[in-house]
């Protein structure tokens, strides 16, 4: 189908001599929200970490099958502009520390070595900050550093860094679960926005947040893939008797 943008094809990935996730088949349509749940060490975030290639960071990451994004294989792109094109945003809030504002946002150009003007600069940080819900809060303060922001709007210059590259993919690994309630409800407010330019993958133990977010959801199960559909059948008739025992939180 011309909508799925990633595809994973009978994947299995882990560490050593143990495989966490186990014959993974499972396509990601574009521009649409897939949660990803399942109680924790089935393998979510292991999951999304192959999508961009940081699990090989991991010294003894294994894998095998393949993971096609945009139907070439993410194991034949450089890694460097693949994670340029699937950018990922992690659990809790990572701004650089010693830059400001203006410098988190354009940090991926400058750790890349491209040169752009300054007016080329601003309007990339301006944009970015207001497609991250962000440009009104922090416009009279962007050369103070990251830090000073509070933790909601630290996840947000995160996700504004991420976008500032134009990625094609978003891989969101438990944004709001260091987040307050207020925070959480900005995020998924941007969550929905913002795929309407991106393809949001999100990991998360909030059932509800799934419910409330996502157009897509996926259950795993010790490393396996359970069960995969729209969000709206999977939490009123899931098929397997697992995915609703852990939708009514018998477990995880």
């Amino acid at each position: 189908m011309e909508s799925e943008i990633i595809k994973i094809r009978d994947f299995s990935a882990g560490y050593g001599q143990n495989f966490v996730l186990k014959n993974i088949n499972l396509s990601f349509e574009k521009n649409k929200v897939t949660a990803i749940m399942g109680p924790s060490g089935c393998g979510k975030s292991t999951l999304i970490r192959c999508i961009n290639r940081m699990h090989e960071l991991n010294l003894d990451a294994i894998h095998k099958g393949d993971i096609l994004f945009n139907g070439k294989s993410v194991f034949e792109t450089n890694p460097i502009l693949l994670r340029k094109k699937i950018g990922m945003v992690f659990q809790r809030p990572n701004p650089f520390p010693t830059m400001s504002i203006y410098d988190n946002v354009i940090a991926g150009y400058r750790l890349n070595g491209i040169k752009l003007s300054k007016k080329e600069f601003d309007l990339i940080v301006e944009d970015s900050l207001k497609k991250a819900f962000l440009w009104e809060e922090v416009k009279d303060n962007l050369h103070k550093k990251g830090t000073f922001l509070s933790g909601g709007q630290q996840q947000r210059l995160c996700i504004a860094r991420a976008m500032a590259v134009n990625p094609d993919v978003l891989l969101l690994d438990e944004p709001t679960s260091a987040l307050d309630p207020k925070a959480t409800a900005m995020i998924e407010e941007l969550i929905v926005e913002l795929k309407k330019t991106v393809t949001i993958i999100l990991v998360t133990h909030n059932r509800t947040q799934a419910a409330r977010v996502s157009d897509f959801t996926v259950f795993l199960y010790l490393g396996e893939l359970i069960e995969y559909g729209s969000t709206e059948t999977i939490f009123t008739t899931p098929k397997n008797p697992k995915t609703e025992e852990y939708l009514i939180g018998k477990f995880g």
